[in-house]
């Protein structure tokens, strides 16, 4: 299987819609009882958290973004 880049701001916003998804399962099931406008808030706060959490994802160090065996060096100790 081919690895692929993490993207955590997208696991956060899953997550977060997941989250509003198990609310209304919850409401719609009889275990609770959810007002209809707490989607809205959740919703917004997952995108906020998805955004701050890619943002910080995305701020590295120049030489983080190169693979391993790059044109900087060979990878051997003392390069």
């Amino acid at each position: 299987m081919l690895r692929h880049e993490f993207h955590p701001g997208k696991l956060v916003a899953g997550l977060s819609l997941l989250t509003v998804a198990v609310v209304y399962a919850g409401d719609a099931g009889g275990a609770w009882e959810a007002p209809w406008f707490v989607a809205l808030p959740l919703v917004m706060a997952g995108l906020l958290l998805a955004g701050v959490a890619a943002t910080i994802h995305g701020i590295r160090p120049r030489g983080a973004a190169r693979p391993e065996g790059g044109p900087q060096g060979s990878g051997k100790l003392g390069d």
